[in-house]
């Protein structure tokens, strides 16, 4: 559970203009959701989740409502960053109706540019909750109420299978759509052959390498990829990212084929799935 000094006073904050906390503005919305019978969890994620929190964090934080109280969650949660600072800008993210999910960012006035609230409110029914830790790492449970919201672990025989299709997927789509950036590079089309060299090349070459490294963020691109890589591998990809010029493009679009065929051909599934279940 969240822990606070009990002498705290949001009008200490707004008082002495102070920059808003990670802390605080967590309290604040404990104190608004808690009281709340509609209102069953809440907890934090993010680099949290995975002890990386320094001054450049934002908040990412999940709420599980009843599946028709989610307008009901987000006025609470305004209310109380409102009461902390005024909301310097709100931008909402549309998820699938199915997913059960609404998100919005929240940018405050008295706090550090890089502490944006990120808030999912999540119904009760939604099928997934973004708390397996083997994918989403250990989430910090401030209340859950009745232990209502279970933890899953991942299936890993489904996670498997999927990672093996994954590796089929990612050949052939690199077999079909792997020469466009040489085609553009002929026309003389930079820009487009860039773009797909980053869309459809790195992308591909990244996934290849994290199924062989990290599986379980297989599909993360590059989100904590300077974390979860050898550093080796590290330092060798960010050459492949850093296009000089025009010449530059074709040396390593070429030395980015070689690579990927190279990484696809040394993985050892057998590894790969050893690492899956011992996660």
């Amino acid at each position: 559970m969240f822990k606070f000094d009990p002498s705290f006073s949001y009008s200490d904050v707004q008082m002495t203009n102070k920059k808003l906390t990670h802390d605080i503005i967590v309290k604040a919305l404990v104190d608004a959701l808690e009281p709340l019978s509609f209102v069953h969890a809440f907890w934090e994620g993010g680099a949290i989740s995975f002890n990386r929190v320094d001054e450049w964090s934002d908040l990412d934080v999940y709420a599980v409502v009843d599946d028709d109280k989610h307008q009901e969650a987000f006025q609470a949660v305004e209310k109380a960053l409102k009461s902390l600072s005024p909301i310097k800008q709100k931008l909402e993210v549309n998820h699938p109706p199915a997913t059960g999910i609404f998100q919005a960012f929240y940018r405050l006035e008295n706090a550090s540019e890089y502490l944006l609230v990120d808030l999912a409110v999540l119904k009760l029914s939604s099928p997934d909750k973004f708390l397996e830790p083997e994918i989403h790492g250990k989430a910090i449970f401030h209340f859950n109420k009745s232990n209502k919201i279970k933890v899953p672990s991942i299936d890993k025989d489904a996670f498997v299978k999927k990672l093996h299709d994954a590796l089929k997927r990612l050949q052939d789509r690199f077999d079909m759509f792997g020469n466009f950036v040489q085609k553009e590079i002929y026309r003389g089309n930079y820009l487009d052959a860039i773009g797909m060299y980053h869309a459809l090349v790195l992308t591909s070459l990244v996934e290849a390498l994290r199924i062989k490294h990290n599986p379980v963020h297989h599909d993360f691109r590059l989100r904590y990829i300077d974390y979860e890589l050898p550093s080796e591998v590290i330092e060798k990809l960010k050459w492949f990212y850093l296009i000089q010029n025009e010449s530059d493009i074709q040396k390593k679009y070429d030395e980015a084929v070689k690579w990927f065929h190279e990484v696809m051909s040394g993985i050892d599934f057998r590894e790969v799935e050893r690492q899956v279940r011992m996660s």
